[in-house]
């Protein structure tokens, strides 16, 4: 009958949700050399923009800006600040803000009070 307040199409004798729903994202677990590595891509990546001038080359600072958003989403896994960063990078005369180092050392840090948050979640208390 309508106004059961049973929800349409599932059957909890049959269907029953998952104990455990998976994460809608997998955040990739930081390492000491993942998070040096991509340290030291953002800094030559933000010291060779440097060093080609706020002109640059045409396409080299795009290039550049490409592959270090590959490179440190590859190493730290996606995160919303690699795109307006990306972005950024795309402005004359911004090229010359260290932005990538910036971002790169915002994630790592969001991404560790972020794997502390789950890790004291996933810990259960003692017995009580």
């Amino acid at each position: 009958m309508l106004g059961d307040s049973k929800p349409i199409g599932f059957n909890r004798t049959v269907n029953k949700p998952p104990a455990n729903p998976p994460p809608p994202v997998r955040i990739r677990k930081l390492t000491g050399p993942r998070m040096a590595l991509a340290v030291i891509i953002a800094v030559i990546a933000d010291g060779a923009q440097l060093l080609l001038g706020p002109a640059g080359w045409i396409v080299g600072d795009q290039v550049i800006d490409a592959i270090t958003a590959l490179l440190t989403g590859w190493l730290l896994g996606f995160h919303w600040l690699l795109l307006p960063t990306f972005m950024l990078e795309l402005v004359p005369l911004a090229e010359i803000i260290p932005t990538w180092t910036g971002c790169v050392i915002a994630v790592i840090a969001l991404r560790k009070r972020e794997q502390r948050r789950l890790q004291s979640m996933a810990v259960p208390d003692g017995p009580s």
